[in-house]
């Protein structure tokens, strides 16, 4: 392990990690994928150490429901803390879909005593003051300059909006295109405004989770343009003088090539969906200065736990694959192109010899069937409402639901402590 890094002089430019889309407390059907992000949190507190990275982003979707499970919370508090190196390493973190913005920025407080930095909304103010290694010397909504290793970095923050929280926009036209370019206008204008606060010697940044038009979804985003393509927004809407777009919500790391400026997607760490099997997952490091264009480094990571998607033409070249793989730890997705028929007891003996199969398809020339799939667990929640409107008749309130989170978030606390207790 190497010693970890404290910020020291070594020229005037800032070493920036950007990371986004970790998804924790995520299931991928009904396997938690906790232990996976729990080596990710370890490799990328190496990287970090080994980099020398002065600042971290993490640009949304730091959970995937607004209601993690309490194991999620328990990674997140932890990885703050290892890697902001008890604050002198600043993180700063936007809001994402999946995230609940104000159960993100509650421990904030708290937060800045670790050097981290959540702007869970548009009207969120950081707070200025000195701190270990570092210094927020001003401050407004959704824009803050620090000052660190002799440089000085105004950031503008934009996490997840919709458009009823920007102003409660009202679209004036049904036409999607008008849609898209009244959203996109609505954006670039507060971008605009932001961008005033960027000095003539500061390295200009912004942090934001959205969907830039032109970007290459998968399955496991949760769609960001609720209405059509409305959230689409159009590359061009960043400031010209931004040096760096930091994005979050799309798993594949790509460069939104249209924009006026650099910005970039970093991916999420892990791969989330069988559509994500040929994508590299990395985390980007930027060496920035003020008034240069920044350079940007791409550093792999692990893959914890592979997908592997196989495609067969009969039920022998299936066996064949699940005896190869079955000592492989991975999630194995089958399909078999075949007339014949798939017995119960083949598709038992296939589950068998290679474990953690998701599902089994058999695809003939008239149709495409799924022979096996693995029962995805309902949530307690969703039991919960289930049993709810069973009883009742009607659909749970919203304060009936949330008095039943709270009471559930207080066993899974205690019983973290107890298994702690125990194990001590």
């Amino acid at each position: 392990m190497s010693t970890p890094f404290i910020s020291v002089k070594r020229g005037d430019f800032l070493k920036i990690l950007h990371t986004s889309d970790w998804h924790l407390g995520k299931y991928l059907d009904k396997y938690s994928r906790i232990e996976e992000q729990e080596k990710f949190i370890n490799e990328l507190e190496q990287i970090c150490n080994d980099e020398e990275i002065d600042l971290i982003i993490i640009a949304g979707d730091i959970y995937d429901t607004t209601n993690p499970p309490i194991l999620a919370e328990k990674l997140f508090f932890n990885a703050m803390k290892r890697l902001s190196l008890k604050g002198k390493r600043p993180i700063v973190i936007v809001s994402g879909n999946h995230d609940s913005a104000s159960k993100l920025i509650s421990p904030s407080p708290l937060a800045y005593e670790f050097g981290i930095i959540i702007q869970g909304m548009l009207n969120t103010i950081a707070n200025v003051g000195k701190y270990e290694n570092f210094e927020i010397t001003r401050a407004g909504e959704g824009f803050f300059e620090i000052e660190i290793n002799n440089e000085k970095a105004v950031f503008l923050t934009l996490p997840y909006i919709t458009e009823k929280n920007i102003n409660e926009v009202i679209f004036k036209s049904d036409e999607e295109i008008d849609m898209q370019k009244e959203f996109s206008d609505k954006i670039k204008d507060i971008l605009n405004n932001l961008s005033k606060n960027y000095g003539k010697d500061t390295i200009n940044i912004i942090v934001s989770h959205l969907f830039v038009k032109g970007g290459i979804e998968t399955d496991s985003e949760r769609k960001i343009q609720s209405i059509g393509g409305t959230y689409a927004i159009d590359p061009k809407v960043f400031p010209k003088n931004t040096q760096y777009v930091a994005l979050g919500h799309l798993h594949r790391c790509q460069q939104v090539k249209q924009a006026e400026c650099l910005a970039y997607y970093s991916g999420s760490p892990i791969r989330y969906s069988q559509s994500e099997i040929n994508y590299e997952k990395v985390v980007l490091v930027l060496d920035i200065e003020a008034n240069k264009e920044p350079t940007i480094k791409k550093i792999p990571l692990t893959d914890y736990k592979p997908i592997d998607v196989f495609k067969c033409n009969s039920y022998e070249e299936a066996l064949k694959f699940c005896e190869d793989v079955s000592n492989k730890d991975s999630y194995a997705f089958i399909e078999i192109l075949t007339q014949d028929f798939i017995t119960g007891e083949q598709i038992r003996t296939l589950r068998e010899t290679k474990k953690d199969i998701i599902s089994i398809i058999l695809k003939t020339d008239i149709e495409e069937k799924i022979i096996y799939e693995v029962e995805e667990e309902k949530n307690i929640l969703e039991q919960f409402k289930e049993f709810y409107t069973y009883k009742k008749g009607k659909d749970a309130p919203e304060e009936i639901l949330d008095m039943f989170l709270d009471i559930l978030n207080e066993i899974e606390k205690e019983e973290v402590i107890e298994d702690e207790t125990t194990n001590s």
